[in-house]
């Protein structure tokens, strides 16, 4: 029996080798994968017959999307969906799902990994052990950058999501304080406090938000200076809600104590983004990974089968569109 076709046009940004596809390849279909996807004109040749497209970043949109034969479903690979045109799709009957929630045990853990490094100073002691200076301490134990628990400190969230939730978690089995900022839009929950009120208050501030109109620059030079000098931010959601000169001003200023970093506000990044500039202090920046670990994109695969095999069923699993 001849099956249809389904095709994913960037599987490189989900497999290097270590993933396990056999879900998919179980589903009725004729699959093709693409390991990336630059070209406009390869991308709707791809397209012609395909009745599934998984994407995590290739946009598909208006253009794109109206030149397609027999697509019947775009499954994205990510919780965000600005890559996909959806009035477009919506209009030409073409359903849409995302993937939500895979991640979080990787994000979390990403989140503490910078949190623990930059509080505990693990880099200067690590560079200073390998630099000679314990080797030749009249003590025992060098105790050249002191450094401050977590029990005790104050955690604030922006975004109580599913993540912001299972970071509280982990906090609070730190012995740490959390306080929930109120909504950026929408009713006041009680129990939370507004961002300016909660800025002071934190030692570490760990940011779980989506990027848009509210949020963009949302952490800019007014929010940097209402908080501690001790304080720590955190950001593993989106580059675009820091101003990203204003944070790496206030890390030279010593005007909090440190950064760590997930995302930018481009990515790849341009090597202007000043958060890239040398002699930035006690910050730490890393390549947009923190929801990237093996069990989370294996769970990402297997939660793109679940939609697809809910959508051949008649059912509406994670539909955005």
């Amino acid at each position: 029996m001849h099956k249809a076709k389904a095709t994913i046009l960037d599987a490189e940004t989900i497999d290097c080798n270590d993933i396990d596809f056999t879900s998919l390849q179980a589903l009725p279909y004729q699959w093709q994968y693409h390991a990336a996807m630059d070209d406009r004109e390869q991308c709707i040749k791809s397209l012609h017959d395909v009745e599934v497209v998984i994407t995590n970043k290739v946009v598909l949109d208006q253009e794109i999307l109206q030149q397609t034969n027999a697509l019947k479903l775009i499954c994205v690979a990510a919780t965000g969906t600005n890559n996909v045109d959806l009035e477009a799709a919506a209009e030409l009957g073409i359903a849409v799902t995302n993937v939500a929630g895979y991640s979080t045990p990787s994000v979390v853990q990403w989140v503490f990994t910078h949190l623990l490094a930059l509080k505990s100073r693990l880099l200067e002691h690590h560079v200073a052990v390998r630099c000679g200076d314990w080797q030749v301490s009249p003590q025992f134990a060098l105790l050249d950058y002191p450094f401050a628990e977590l029990s005790g400190k104050t955690l604030g969230i922006v975004g109580y999501g599913t993540l912001g939730q299972a970071v509280a978690k982990v906090a609070e089995a730190f012995g740490m304080r959390v306080l929930i900022c109120q909504r950026l839009a929408g009713e006041p929950v009680e129990g939370r406090v507004s961002l300016n009120a909660l800025l002071p208050q934190v030692d570490v501030l760990s940011l779980h938000c989506p990027l848009n109109e509210t949020t963009q620059n949302l952490i800019g030079a007014e929010e940097l200076a209402l908080m501690r000098p001790e304080a720590i931010l955190i950001n593993t959601a989106r580059g675009g809600i820091v101003n990203e000169a204003a944070l790496a001003h206030a890390l030279r200023e010593e005007k909090i104590a440190g950064a760590g970093v997930d995302v930018l506000s481009s990515e790849p990044p341009s090597a202007d983004n000043p958060l890239l500039a040398a002699g930035v202090p006690h910050l730490i920046v890393t390549p947009h990974v923190a929801w990237s670990s093996c069990e989370s994109r294996q769970r990402l695969v297997g939660e793109l089968a679940a939609n697809i095999q809910s959508f051949l069923a008649g059912e509406e699993r994670n539909r955005i569109a």
